[in-house]
């Protein structure tokens, strides 16, 4: 079976520290593969609330997460302050993709790269629905304004 491969965007919207706590540390002595998920999604709920928006509020909307996958590339121990960059891409007609880049702080060692497969979803009506138009302008309009 062929490894997952995880291309980076040229630039990241959003950027945070993160601390690795005693609990994302498994048996082997090292930040747990369960962990990273944690972590990114800390991270995106900063980088929603950077935009003034949460999972359950996107310009009217919610957010429900349809995959994920992750490119372990080294080890990370308890203490370490992890950057974690966010980008999004790959816009369709329901979603995107979210693009993670996770870095030791002090050095700039990459941890992880990963990403996680958004659909704007109705909880009440148990389905996807449309990107909220004025989500993808802000954040095409933010990704022109970087480059």
């Amino acid at each position: 079976m062929p490894r997952i491969r995880l291309d980076l965007p040229p630039t990241f919207l959003f950027s945070t520290l993160i601390p690795i706590r005693i609990t994302d540390i498994n048996y082997g002595g090292h930040l747990g593969n369960d962990s990273f998920l944690t972590l990114m999604h800390e991270a995106r709920v900063q980088f929603l609330a950077h935009y003034g928006y949460t999972e359950i509020s996107i310009e009217g909307e919610s957010i429900i997460m349809a995959d994920a996958a992750i490119v372990y590339r080294s080890e990370a121990h308890y203490g370490q302050q992890v950057l974690v960059e966010v980008a999004v891409q790959d816009f369709s007609t329901f979603g995107c993709d979210l693009i993670y880049r996770l870095s030791d702080h002090s050095s700039g060692r990459e941890i992880a790269r990963a990403k996680t497969g958004i659909v704007f979803f109705d909880y009440k009506k148990r389905k996807p629905v449309e990107v909220p138009p004025r989500f993808r302008e802000r954040i095409e309009a933010t990704r022109s304004s970087i480059v």
